[in-house]
């Protein structure tokens, strides 16, 4: 994952930060909708101040089948992806430089194994005009 970019916003609009994450080559993670219930979805969640969530897009994902799933493909993410995140400024937000704070949750599989899960700390810097 590569520190996001700072972005910008005025009170009582909305902004988009991107979150720029990368896998090497061989590994997948199960995508934020897996097929099935039991599987751990990537998830990105945010703390609650200074800005508001208005939504989290994942990007599309696509079906592969594993050595250790060979007859149900698995709902995944490969290579380089952005995940976006929508928040609107609250009216009465000061103004100022912030850091927003949020957790990457995710488990990494290469074509024989998962590995156990994760949670990565992710720190979005933020300017409010």
């Amino acid at each position: 994952m590569e520190p996001p970019q700072k972005v910008a916003g005025k009170r009582g609009a909305e902004l988009t930060a991107k979150l720029a994450v990368s896998l090497g080559e061989g590994y997948h993670v199960n995508s934020n909708t897996p097929h099935e219930a039991y599987l751990i979805p990537l998830k990105l969640t945010w703390t609650a101040a200074p800005l508001d969530v208005a939504s989290i897009t994942y990007p599309k994902p696509h079906d592969e089948k594993y050595q250790f799933s060979p007859d149900e493909p698995l709902s995944v993410f490969t290579g380089n992806f952005e995940i976006a995140t929508k928040f609107k400024v609250p009216a009465d937000a000061t103004s100022g430089p912030a850091i927003l704070t949020g957790k990457l949750r995710y488990q990494a599989c290469n074509n024989t194994m998962c590995f156990p899960p994760k949670t990565v700390e992710v720190k979005q810097a933020v300017e409010i005009r």
